[in-house]
């Protein structure tokens, strides 16, 4: 075949090659567009980088207590000093006037900087309570020993903490926690269990670990039906500070 020839053989085969290679794109947007699901459109939730989602609910920015009461319904009897709140030593622990079922919770916290040479669970204790029954240990278990499932981070008496991300006492520290509530059925029984997972200074320490009930100091964990609760946090005799509060309700509907 001559060189003309041939070149005019190529050039008739080209538009041949090319649409086949089109129906071969368009073959394959098809196969995908298969497994792309349109709906829902997740709403828009503004995130500032040092600030609080726009969807989440203020417990605490250090403006006053009208988000919390005493644990029996009482004026909470904590004090507010700065941008803080301290625990108010012998008045008992606080709660939120509101009730939480799933939720993310971020809470900021610090220990006392003076030890007076105490040490263990007698070294900066609190508690977050997660519906009032769930507790992730609030302690300073920066270089100070204790037993692993009672320090800082720990589902007490539950589950250990992954690691130990904790800092000297005096500086703060955070917790992002993830919980989902338990549900219980129509006889009051146990249909799922509660799950928490915990970030203690941005590293994990909790990952989707099951609670086993109500966290006890003495005796087994065991569950009670119940429905939505307050968060609440501990008075254990320590002048512990917590602030910027914040709660985002994942409970559906």
């Amino acid at each position: 075949m001559g060189t003309r020839l041939l070149f005019l053989a190529v050039a008739a085969a080209m538009p041949v090659a090319a649409v086949a290679q089109d129906d071969e794109a368009a073959r394959r947007r098809a196969l995908a567009a298969e497994t792309e699901v349109w709906e829902p459109v997740p709403p828009v939730v503004e995130a500032p980088a040092d600030g609080v989602p726009s969807d989440a609910i203020v417990l605490f920015d250090g403006s006053g207590l009208d988000e919390w009461e005493g644990e029996e319904g009482a004026p909470a009897a904590w004090r507010v000093d700065g941008d803080a709140m301290v625990v108010g030593m012998g008045t008992g622990g606080i709660r939120t006037k509101r009730d939480f079922c799933d939720m993310q919770l971020h809470i900021e916290w610090r220990t006392p900087e003076e030890i007076g040479g105490m040490d263990g669970q007698d070294r900066g204790n609190s508690g977050v309570f997660l519906q009032e029954r769930y507790e992730i240990q609030v302690l300073d278990s920066y270089e100070n020993e204790t037993y692993p499932n009672g320090q800082a981070a720990s589902v007490y008496k539950q589950h250990i903490p992954l690691v130990n991300a904790s800092r000297p006492p005096g500086e703060w520290q955070s917790y992002d926690i993830i919980f989902t509530a338990p549900r219980f059925d129509a006889d009051g029984d146990l249909e799922t269990p509660a799950f928490v997972t915990v970030l203690h200074n941005g590293v994990l320490v909790q990952n989707h670990v099951e609670i086993h009930g109500t966290t006890e100091w003495i005796g087994a964990p065991s569950y009670t039906a119940h429905g939505c609760a307050p968060l609440s946090l501990q008075d254990h005799a320590s002048e512990v500070a917590f602030r910027n509060i914040w709660v985002r309700d994942l409970s559906d509907g």
